[in-house]
This record gives C-alpha cells, structure tokens and sequence, in this order.
C-alpha cells in the first residue's frame, strides 16, 4: 500500500456503470509485479498469526507436547488463501462499484486497468477454491463435517465484505469480520482441527490477534477517509472520524498485550511478547500524530508485522 498510484494509463478514468459506480478503464495488462501486489502480501501475517497462535494453544489442550504437522498445514493454506481470496475479491468489488477512483494510494487491478475485471474474479475465486478444498480436507482427515458450514461462513463472509449489492464492509463493519474469522474462528478453529477441544489459550489469543487484525484495518481505513467519504463507503473510521479511529487504532493494538501480560503469569516465554511492543510502539505513536497517507501507510506495516510478532512469540510460549 504506498502512498503512490501507479500512474497507469487509464488509471481513474473510468466512465459509467452498474451499481451506481464505475466500469474500470480496458486493461492495460498485468505485468506478475502487478498480481503479486494486488495480493497484499504485507496482509499475510493476519493468516499465519492465529495459526501459529492456535496450534500453541492445541500443544497445551493435549496435555502431552503433541501437534498435527499436516493439519496445521492445511489451516495456514486455508487462512492463507482465504486473505489472498479476500484481497482480490475486493480489488474486483470496488474496482467495478468506482470506488478506487478516488484512492490516495496505489491504483489497484481492476480500478486501474491494469486487469480486466473478470480475470482478477477469475483469481479470487480461484484462492477460494484452494481454501474450500484445504478445509474439505481437513474435514475429510478430522471426519469433523460440521467444520464444512464455518468454512462457507468464512468464504461468504469474505466474498461480501465489499461484494454484493450491499456489502457490509460499506456499513462501518469490517472489523466485526475480520475480529471473529482472523482473530477467534481462526484462532480457535486451528486448535479445535488438532486438539479436538477449545481451550482459554485459544479463546483469548484468539481475541488478542482479532483485535490486532482491526488495528491493521483501521489504520489502512484511517489513510482513505477522505477518498471512502467520496466514493459512499462508510468504514469505521469514516463513521466515527479519524480522531476517534486513531484512538480504536490504539486499543485495539495495545490490548492484546495485557492479554500477553496475563498468559505471562502461568507461561514464562510470554514475556518475549512484549519485545514486540519495539513494532507496536512506533506504530501507535506514527498513527496517532500522522498528517499524511505515507505515515500511516508506515504505520500499517509495523502492524502488520506486530500481528506476526506477536502471534509467533505467544504460540512459541504455549507450545514450549
């Protein structure tokens, strides 16, 4: 996400379309650098946190040191997919709706032109699959077949987060996503698939790095105010203002800390979380006197790296 748009051809020039938005210009052609940024890397941690958080908490839930290698793999491909799946999806979804015309930020695929709509859906569906046949596997190995609703709850909460004709991601409800399917089913889930149990470890981690995923979002939501305000896209921070957001970024970032700080009194290892604060710190003080899209885009990636910091260094204190 940097501060820069691409400078595309065609790039915000978008004329009429359906849904009361835009229809993104004609493809200019993806180059691979292209494709690979529109699948947000610096999001990755927001998976792989909540597994590693989850498969420590499975360690202690079965009381005797052991893991299932093959089933965590299988989560982290789903969790993995699913954010690749979710970042596509919503280039596509606010690519064709016009919202991107009014981005600060780098032009994406479909707003840009550099892709045509229908390849970058094409893709996204595509990261779907590979999550939906992950999870089927999962099911298949745990004969846990119940698990096959959470993973349509997932992919679905995801596809309309800005999909459909009235995406909840425009409602200011974001966060409540990516809290309960990055942060507790995530988390939970992960724990349940090797442990066959849900234990206080994997509830409350699972609300720690939930609550760290919204810091990442509304700070990625605090940088577009102004653009989201233009384009009718009512984030949290749209709704309660930056002032406000900046504060709920702070909560949100910092909390998961005391929840470190009680794991610390039964898990010695715990207390290397807080090494993490070296991330969150600056990232706390960058958004809150931040005047410019390129600091909070600073901010943001300190975050994202909290998440993983974080969900390592706790898992790690579980399992060992």
């Amino acid at each position: 996400m940097n501060p820069a748009a691409t400078g595309r051809p065609g790039a915000g020039k978008n004329g009429a379309g359906k849904n009361g938005g835009k229809t993104p210009a004609r493809a200019q052609g993806a180059t691979a650098g292209d494709w690979v940024s529109g699948a947000r890397l610096r999001t990755l941690p927001l998976a792989i946190a909540p597994v590693a958080l989850g498969t420590g908490a499975a360690v202690v839930a079965n009381g005797n040191g052991h893991w299932e290698p093959v089933l965590a793999v299988l989560c982290l491909v789903v969790a993995l997919c699913l954010q690749i799946a979710v970042n596509y999806a919503n280039d596509y979804s606010d690519g064709i709706r016009g919202t991107d015309d009014h981005r600060i930020g780098p032009a994406r695929l479909t707003g840009s032109g550099a892709a045509a709509a229908k390849q970058v859906l094409v893709v996204s569906f595509a990261f779907f699959g590979l999550a939906a046949l992950s999870g089927l596997a999962i099911v298949l190995i745990t004969q846990q077949w119940w698990l096959l609703a959470v993973g349509a709850a997932a992919i679905a909460a995801a596809w309309f987060y800005t999909g459909g004709k009235h995406p909840y991601g425009y409602y200011g409800l974001g966060e409540v996503f990516v809290f309960v399917f990055f942060g507790l089913v995530a988390t939970c889930g992960t724990t349940w698939v090797q442990a066959g149990a849900i234990n206080t470890e994997s509830w409350l981690s699972g609300i720690a790095i939930g609550l760290i995923a919204c810091a990442v979002l509304m700070v990625n939501n605090l940088r577009d105010v102004a653009p989201d305000t233009a384009a009718g896209k009512r984030t949290l921070a749209v709704l309660v203002g930056p002032r406000a957001g900046k504060v709920l970024f702070c909560v949100f970032l910092f909390v998961p800390f005391a929840i470190a700080g009680f794991f610390a009194l039964f898990y010695p290892l715990a207390w290397l979380t807080f090494f993490v604060l070296l991330l969150a710190l600056p990232a706390g003080i960058i958004a809150a006197t931040a005047k410019t899209a390129p600091e909070l885009i600073l901010a943001l990636k300190l975050t994202s790296f909290t998440a993983l910091g974080y969900g390592l260094a706790l898992g790690a204190a579980f399992a060992f």
